[in-house]
């Protein structure tokens, strides 16, 4: 049987261990690791983030640092606290979260959407040539598609979003308000 964390209030976001802000990117993961490598190993952590999104795989590696300090560091509780914009990758990196550690400043949005492919295809060659670069664009994108529902349903995970409700909304850009997420069970509360 598992405990509920402690609802933390505004005192306990003072000092962030760790403040990310901008595009998710290498340089963010490199401040990132700096900053979660001099964090405390007890008690609590802030991470702090604000950004307008980037690296999906990027922010994947961010989470999965999470996920393996808080098993490395049973007595460390890393939380997550969203400022003013949290779109797309930033997003990505909260679903890494459990949601009773997932907190907004007041006004601040998160934006939700399927991740994004540019690519143009160019055909030249034998034909067999052909369809084997095809089938592995198709498979890129199969693995995409599977990779982003994985972090979605992490997202997801104890809310009253179905997948199936996100899912349709995530191809148009799903923009949601601090309260929102709140009520929707996606943070626990608002700062």
């Amino acid at each position: 049987m598992s405990m509920q964390a402690p609802l933390l209030g505004p005192k306990d976001f003072e000092y962030p261990a760790i403040m990310l802000s901008g595009i998710v990117d290498h340089g963010m993961y490199l401040h990132f690791r700096n900053c979660l490598s001099t964090a405390p190993q007890q008690g609590l952590v802030v991470v702090e983030i604000a950004t307008l999104g980037g690296d999906p795989e990027i922010a994947r590696m961010m989470g999965e640092d999470i996920r393996f300090h808080s098993d490395l560091y049973p007595d460390r509780r890393l939380v997550f606290l969203g400022k003013t914009a949290v779109y797309s990758a930033g997003v990505t990196f909260m679903g890494f979260f459990a949601a009773e550690n997932r907190y907004l400043a007041r006004g601040t949005r998160l934006m939700i959407h399927e991740r994004i492919i540019m690519r143009d295809i160019h055909l030249e060659g034998p034909l067999s040539t052909c369809i084997a670069s095809l089938k592995a664009t198709l498979h890129e994108i199969e693995a995409s598609i599977a990779i982003q529902n994985e972090g979605f349903a992490n997202l997801i995970l104890g809310s009253q979003v179905s997948l199936e409700d996100l899912l349709k909304r995530a191809p148009e850009n799903w923009y949601l308000e601090a309260n929102e997420a709140q009520a929707l069970g996606l943070i626990a509360a608002v700062i």
